[in-house]
């Protein structure tokens, strides 16, 4: 037990400390390098957890086969030399003021809106769920994989099609160079 709490403090200080340096660095090679160990850390915790499936798909999906197309994005746009022009803003307290109201609404969404189908057969909320029954893998699994009210088969696929645009616009970019 003492074990996993120190591995878990560990873990979400690596996973802090390299988020931070993904996002200060000015090499974008670096920055992806650092978002690996953020990735393998997360894949870290489904193992702490006792998903094993999921840590080992967190690693091959996003830790090996996204970081790879993060990589050939990065090499067919930039010259890997290059450094990033600083980015100024003048509106920085807009940002942090917008970003601050879209978390409180994404929180709100998380904890109010019905996620997933209880034993009995309702829709409960995060929040519902978290106070009463015990939430299984094959629950989260129907509720990303159906198409019922409140399932999400149809956002995982708009976001698999924006992935793909993604991968195709920046091999185009990368051919016109």
């Amino acid at each position: 037990m003492v074990g996993n709490i120190i591995l878990y403090f560990v873990v979400a200080l690596v996973i802090v400390i390299f988020s931070f340096m993904a996002i200060r660095t000015d090499k974008i090679l670096r920055a992806a390098t650092y978002l690996l160990f953020v990735l393998l850390g997360s894949a870290v915790f489904y193992f702490q957890m006792g998903y094993q499936f999921l840590g080992a798909v967190q690693i091959a999906v996003y830790a090996g086969g996204i970081m790879v197309l993060f990589v050939f994005a990065i090499l067919l746009t930039h010259k890997p030399n290059d450094k990033a022009a600083p980015m100024e803003s003048h509106r920085r307290i807009a940002g942090a003021v917008a970003a601050g109201i879209g978390t409180a609404l994404l929180l709100y969404a998380l904890f109010t809106m019905p996620m997933v189908c209880s034993s009995n057969g309702t829709m409960l909320s995060l929040g519902e769920a978290l106070s009463g029954d015990q939430i299984t893998m094959k629950m989260i699994g129907e509720a990303f994989t159906g198409t019922n009210r409140f399932q999400y088969l149809l956002p995982f696929e708009a976001v698999s099609v924006l992935l793909l645009a993604s991968i195709i616009g920046g091999v185009t970019v990368g051919r016109k160079r």
